[in-house]
C-alpha cells in the first residue's frame, strides 16, 4: 500500500503537476484515511467501502474539523481512489456520488486596508541588511499579490528592474507582473546592496535569502511577517496570503476587471476570482447597513 500511495504522490507532483500544498494536503489526507482504516477497521485502504469512507468523514466532524477539511479530505479521497481505478487496481471508486459533506459557512479571507498596508509596509527598518530584505519582500507581495510559495520560489533571474517586472513561473503557467515604484526601489536595493552580502554561494539562484545564505523558507516569512504585524499594532490575524487577498481587493476597488485581475493572479478559473467581488459587495452592504439613516 505504501508503494501505491508513493506513486499516486509521484502521479500528483509530475502528472497533474499540483501545487506543493496541494500535494501536501492531499498525502496528509490519504495517510490519515489510512491509519484510520488500519487502527480501526483492520482493513487497507484499497478494501476501504462506501460506509467506511461516510464513516470516516463523521469521525473527521467529531473531532471537532471543518465542513471545509472534511470536505477537502472527500476531494482528496475521491482524486487518490479516482488514480487508483484508472490504474488497474480498483474496478470502481469507493467514493460515490452521493457522499456529501456539509461545509458550512465560508469565511471570507480578512482584508487589510490600504492604511493598515501602509503601516505593515513601514514597519522594516532601512538601516540593516535584513530590514532591508524584508521590506523588499513586502513590497513584492503586496505589489503583485503572488502566493508565499511563488515568493520563495522566485530566483534573481525573473525580476526585470529595467522593465520594472516580475516573472513568476506559478503552479500552471508562468505570468509577468508589473511592480509599483515604491516596490521596484525596495528591490533594487535590496539585489544591489544586500543580497550580494547574504548568499552563502555565490551561485545560489534564489531571489530572497535567509541570514544563512540560502533560500527563504515558507516559515521563515511567516514568521518575519507575524513579527511586523506585531511591531504595527495590527490586531487583525495576517497570514501571507492576506496580502494577496489584499491586493486583489484593493484593485477591484480602484477599477480593475475582473479579466485582468484573473491574468494578475494566476487564477486558471475566473469563479475563483469572483470571489474577490463577492467581498467588495459585502463591504459595501456592511457601510450601506451602518451608515444610511434608514437602513
Amino acid at each position: 500500500m505504501l508503494d501505491l500511495i508513493q506513486a499516486y504522490e509521484n502521479y500528483l507532483t509530475k502528472v497533474k503537476q499540483a501545487s506543493v500544498n496541494t500535494v501536501s494536503s492531499y498525502m496528509r489526507d490519504i495517510r490519515q484515511f489510512s491509519q484510520w482504516l488500519s487502527d480501526g477497521v483492520g482493513g487497507e485502504i484499497l478494501e476501504a467501502s462506501q460506509l467506511n469512507i461516510t464513516q470516516y468523514l463523521t469521525h473527521l466532524q467529531s473531532l471537532g474539523k471543518s465542513g471545509a477539511t472534511a470536505s477537502r479530505t472527500l476531494a482528496s479521497l475521491k482524486s487518490f481512489y479516482s488514480y487508483v481505478v484508472s490504474s488497474g487496481f480498483l474496478e470502481e471508486s469507493p467514493v460515490t456520488a452521493d457522499i456529501h459533506v456539509d461545509r458550512g459557512e465560508k469565511k471570507l479571507p480578512q482584508i487589510l486596508t490600504g492604511k493598515e498596508v501602509e503601516l505593515l509596509l513601514a514597519q522594516p527598518s532601512g538601516l540593516d541588511a535584513k530590514g532591508l530584505r524584508d521590506k523588499a519582500m513586502l513590497e513584492v507581495m503586496y505589489a503583485t499579490g503572488i502566493r508565499v510559495t511563488e515568493l520563495i520560489d522566485l530566483n534573481v533571474d525573473d525580476v526585470n528592474l529595467e522593465l520594472g517586472t516580475l516573472k513568476c513561473a506559478g503552479s500552471k503557467k508562468s505570468r509577468v507582473i508589473p511592480l509599483y515604484p515604491a516596490a521596484l526601489r525596495a528591490l533594487g536595493v535590496y539585489l544591489r546592496e544586500v543580497r550580494v552580502l547574504m548568499v552563502a554561494d555565490p551561485a545560489e539562484a534564489a531571489l530572497f535569502v535567509n541570514v544563512g545564505g540560502a533560500r527563504m523558507s515558507r516559515q521563515g516569512f511567516w514568521k518575519i511577517l507575524k513579527q511586523y504585524q506585531a511591531k504595527a499594532g495590527i490586531t487583525k490575524e495576517i497570514t501571507p496570503h492576506t496580502l494577496r487577498h489584499s491586493f486583489a481587493v484593493h484593485l477591484l476597488e480602484n477599477g480593475a476587471d475582473l479579466g485582468s485581475l484573473q491574468e494578475l493572479m494566476g487564477h486558471s478559473d475566473i469563479s475563483s476570482t469572483q470571489m474577490y467581488t463577492h467581498m467588495i459587495n459585502q463591504k459595501i452592504r456592511s457601510v450601506y447597513d451602518k451608515c444610511h439613516p434608514k437602513a
